[in-house]
């Protein structure tokens, strides 16, 4: 089982990147595309429906503007589809998550929070998605959350010691 990570323009990547990281730490495979809604719009339907054949259970759309991607996509899957509304200029992102989180009834597309949570999340939400039905990967998932437990009861360790000081 894997996730296809798809986005509007390479521009984007840098700000995705620790969505394949998080991915990746949780040993899920994932396939990263850079597609159009608008301007390759065959070709996002040829990817989408081919995905399924490569294992591809979850896909992640990023856009921003107009943000049409991640409904585009889940016109042409019955696989889950989470939308990360990318936060570019001229309205910080307003416009995409918008366009994201208003999708028809009937065409659901799990939104994402703009900025640099949402990649995270959108990661962590595929992750969650597949563990339902991996056990080991929601073993995974238990550990990584433990982890993230840990480090914050460590750095409020580190602040007490701080304030004692």
């Amino acid at each position: 089982m894997s996730v296809a990570l798809l986005m509007g323009s390479d521009s984007d990547f840098p700000r995705l990147e620790p969505c394949v990281k998080t991915l990746r730490e949780l040993e899920i495979p994932c396939e990263a595309r850079v597609l159009s809604a608008h301007r390759t719009p065959h070709q996002v339907v040829e990817f989408v429906e081919s995905a399924p054949k490569r294992g591809v259970r979850v896909f992640i759309c990023a856009a921003g503007g107009a943000a049409h991607l991640a409904g585009v996509v889940t016109a042409h899957t019955d696989f889950p589809v989470l939308g990360i509304p990318m936060d570019n200029p001229p309205l910080n992102g307003l416009d995409a998550l918008l366009s994201t989180v208003q999708m028809p009834g009937g065409i659901p597309v799990g939104t994402l929070g703009t900025g640099s949570g949402g990649p995270v999340n959108a990661a962590l939400l595929a992750a969650r998605i597949l563990a339902l039905s991996d056990p080991a990967l929601a073993e995974r998932l238990a550990r990584y959350r433990s982890s993230m437990t840990k480090k914050v009861l460590e750095r409020d360790a580190a602040l007490q010691l701080k304030l004692k000081g």
